[in-house]
């Protein structure tokens, strides 16, 4: 996601702002200031982000048409992760976290989480992660609403293989994928 894709994010998110007016600042701001950003206050935010350089997250696109998004960041960008009695920190490790996706209403079902999970993960490795850190939902044997299932399924991320490692609510593990660098073949 960078400014020159950032018409892209508003279609994606548009009307709604992805879910009540969020703009993915959910986990970014303290709650007095998400509740009185609202709608337009979370819209700017994200666009100050995006417009200083910075890349919150990963867009997908199928047919030229985006449909799924993803957050990504080191840790320390989510000021609620960092402060959570479920979700915070376990150590003083260095990770990068994913915190929310939001699919296209056509799309959910389809592998695009899935696939978004997989880019996030690769671009936390190439800008130098060692540790990707997810707080997906564990729907403890029943289904979870979409709404509910933003940060992703355990399911998801067990598949792509992050390890349980803390779970301080019965729903809410909180999930680690240790990376390696990737070698280059030298021929």
């Amino acid at each position: 996601m960078t400014a020159e894709r950032w018409g892209d994010m508003a279609e994606l998110f548009d009307p709604n702002g992805a879910v009540a007016g969020c703009w993915c600042m959910w986990w970014r701001i303290p709650a007095r200031d998400f509740s009185a950003n609202a709608y337009d206050g979370n819209r700017r935010a994200m666009r100050a982000i995006v417009r200083q350089g910075d890349v919150p997250g990963l867009l997908a696109y199928h047919d030229g048409r985006p449909i799924g998004w993803v957050s990504i960041a080191p840790r320390g960008q989510f000021t609620r992760i960092e402060r959570s009695r479920v979700l915070g920190p376990i150590d003083d490790a260095k990770v990068w976290s994913v915190v929310c996706f939001f699919i296209h209403r056509t799309q959910r079902g389809s592998g695009v989480g899935t696939a978004l999970l997989e880019a996030a993960v690769e671009l936390a490795r190439k800008r130098g992660a060692r540790i990707v850190e997810g707080y997906p939902v564990d729907p403890l044997g029943g289904r979870a609403s979409n709404a509910g299932a933003f940060t992703g399924l355990e399911k998801m991320f067990r598949d792509a293989g992050f390890k349980e490692v803390e779970r301080r609510s019965a729903s809410r593990p909180i999930m680690r994928k240790t990376l390696t660098a990737k070698r280059s073949r030298s021929r």
